[in-house]
């Protein structure tokens, strides 16, 4: 006797890739190949307009590259690591100094946060589209998000990318593990009797991911500590979710890499006595005090919108402030929708579920955009990615709620100190940090429009054999105030459960059409931001042809010893390979402060040395006094936008 047995197509018992999360990765590649695309774009055009201070950081990079000194901090100071140096070093060895070669490292980081950040969105329970919304902000460039991401000054750059990874460490560390397994090794399933092959490697896979989260942080700390309130917020969710853990090998794996992340930094203040949080803290501008009204003002109303890409080249105009009470209105919103979400009582139905597909019929993984090692494997909940779960859920709010509150620390900190009232426009570099917190801060406006039905939701996780129909969670999205789409299920945020009078929807559509109004105008003002930011090209080309000329004019002259300002003295030293040395004077002709000070010593000892000033500057003016013929007076040689003052013999 036979059984004839009809054979299910493979489509049939494996689940599929739904269209329209490939479609929005492929935007979302699209979309950061431009903002990646438009900023190399800028970096060929000489944009954006260098500096000294970011001639530094290429000075110690080429002495790297030389071979000639290691620096730890950036020249002159005892704070600021020069990690951008050490990365650039490599680039400038093979083709030489040069902006653009300084600035390339600068620039795979950016395009490294973006990566990042998709991959974050959706790891905190975002939908594709969600994360396609947040990678096409980051792509927007403004003038002063662009000199944060491009400027290789010291710090800024690698800031974002890292915090972006510190936060998609913690959500995998805490959304599996021995307190946080999947269903699949809980449920009793042949998933729990029958382990994949992959899992054997588990535990070291995990050890690694400790390490990193140590390594990361270590290196921040010496690299720029604006990100310390990042790295405290998430370092305590991995203390609540992880703590037994971290008692074991797992806490040494974590201190092990940060130690070696901070080791620059600790081996320095061990050998020279120093401490770097002293520095920073004498540098932030405590001499000089600018009045309460000035300080909330620039940090509060100038610094939102200049941070996260809403302000045009050198200004605000009125019209772009609009942001600043909104971003004061959502950051709270936002972490009381995490908070609720976080402190929502686990359902019981959450704890277990039906059984798993078996081994044998792996599924192909979500069209995600960069699957990164420390991430590929976490069970941490996706809104398309399979049934969500209440814990994972909460993880997704926790780690939400950190980076709010890191977000929170870094303004506040920012609007209380002096620097945000004596030169705001500058000084809003320091809150470029924020950015990593945008998938968090505009999940309540995105699930306030899908609640209201102004955008669909996804198709939910094709049911695996014998999973009943009840059990899907159609339209799950973590982070939501609503639960569970389940059937019979009734939560705060869902639209039935607040009300299913008219009156009730038309609250709810009315909540969507805002929540799609602010979207809309954060992606218009970005633009037009960043369409003002591109019109400053061809000026910042010119003066870097200018500066190149005055570079050959040297050469020409034969000048090795210079003096000049500040702003003038390092760019030169770079720009020529360290053929001209420069020391730096002020405008009327005294010493100024040196950042390498052998440069004053150079120049002292040559009695030629000439001065080099901007054409029209008080420099320059000072230095025109000077001129004639007689013994000890200057003559000059003019180039476009310098002057050259040669001594008299």
């Amino acid at each position: 006797m036979t059984v004839g047995v009809r054979q299910e197509p493979r489509e049939a018992t494996r689940p599929r890739t739904p269209r329209r999360a490939r479609l929005t990765a492929l935007l979302a590649l699209l979309v950061g190949l431009a903002g990646v695309g438009y900023r190399l774009a800028l970096l060929l055009a000489d944009a954006p307009p260098t500096n000294s201070d970011e001639a530094t950081m290429g000075l110690a990079a080429l002495h790297i590259a030389r071979g000639e000194g290691f620096p730890v901090w950036f020249y002159g100071q005892a704070y600021m690591g020069t990690l951008e140096a050490y990365l650039a070093a490599p680039l400038v060895a093979l083709a030489g100094p040069s902006v653009l070669v300084l600035r390339l490292p600068t620039l795979a980081l950016y395009a490294l946060f973006l990566a990042l950040s998709w991959r974050l969105t959706r790891r905190l329970g975002g939908d594709p589209w969600f994360a396609l919304l947040v990678v096409g902000l980051l792509a927007l460039g403004s003038d002063r998000v662009i000199k944060n991401q491009l400027i290789a000054g010291g710090g800024y750059p690698e800031l974002n990318p890292a915090g972006a990874a510190l936060a998609l460490l913690t959500v995998g560390l805490c959304a599996s593990g021995p307190r946080g397994l999947s269903h699949r090794a809980t449920a009793g399933g042949p998933a729990a009797r029958l382990p994949r092959p992959a899992a054997l490697s588990e535990p070291a896979a995990r050890l690694s991911r400790w390490a990193g989260w140590g390594l990361v942080a270590g290196l921040l700390l010496w690299v720029d500590p604006l990100i310390l309130p990042f790295v405290l917020a998430l370092g305590t969710v991995l203390v609540g979710w992880r703590r037994r853990e971290l008692v074991g090998r797992a806490g040494a794996a974590l201190a092990g890499g940060l130690l070696l992340g901070a080791a620059p930094m600790l081996l320095d203040s061990l050998r020279h006595g120093r401490n770097p949080l002293a520095a920073v803290l004498t540098a932030s501008g405590a001499d000089a005090a600018a009045s309460w009204g000035e300080r909330l003002h620039g940090g509060l109303v100038l610094g939102p919108p200049l941070a996260l890409s809403f302000c045009s080249p050198g200004r605000c105009a009125g019209w772009q402030l609009w942001w600043a009470p909104t971003f004061l209105v959502l950051l709270p919103l936002a972490a009381i929708t995490a908070w609720c979400t976080l402190r929502r009582p686990v359902p019981l139905a959450s704890l277990t579920t039906s059984a798993p597909p078996e081994p044998s019929e792996p599924s192909e993984p979500s069209a995600d955009l960069g699957e990164f090692p420390f991430a590929a494997d976490d069970n941490s909940p996706r809104s398309d990615g399979g049934p969500a779960d209440a814990p994972g859920e909460r993880v997704s709010a926790a780690v939400r709620l950190a980076l709010l509150a890191a977000a929170a620390a870094v303004l506040a900190a920012y609007a209380l100190s002096n620097a945000a009232g004596r030169a705001p426009m500058e000084s809003a570099r320091y809150l470029s940090v924020l950015a990593v917190a945008m998938p968090a801060l505009l999940w309540p406006l995105w699930s306030t429009a899908r609640r209201a039905g102004l955008w669909p939701r996804p198709a939910g996780p094709p049911h695996h054999p014998g999973e009943s129909a009840g059990s899907d969670l159609r339209g799950h999205h973590l982070g939501e105030l609503a639960g569970s789409d389940r059937a019979g299920d009734r939560h705060l945020g869902d639209p039935e459960s607040i009300s299913r009078s008219a009156g009730g929807r038309k609250r709810i559509r009315a909540a969507g059409v805002a929540a799609v109004a602010v979207l809309a105008g954060m992606l218009g003002t970005g633009a037009v931001a960043t369409a003002g930011a591109a019109g400053t090209v061809r000026t910042t080309h010119a003066e870097a042809e200018r500066h190149r000329m005055l570079v050959d004019a040297l050469g020409d002259l034969n000048l090795r010893h210079v003096r000049a300002g500040y702003w003038t003295c390092n760019r030169l030293a770079f720009a020529s390979n360290e053929e001209v040395r420069c020391a730096v004077v002020d405008d009327e002709l005294r010493p100024g402060f040196d950042r390498l000070p052998g440069y004053r010593r150079a120049v002292d000892a040559d009695p030629d040395a000439a001065w080099v000033a901007p054409a029209g500057s008080p420099l320059a003016a000072r230095l025109d006094a000077r001129l004639g013929p007689g013994p000890g007076m200057l003559r000059m040689v003019e180039v476009p936008g310098w002057r050259i003052y040669l001594p008299r013999r």
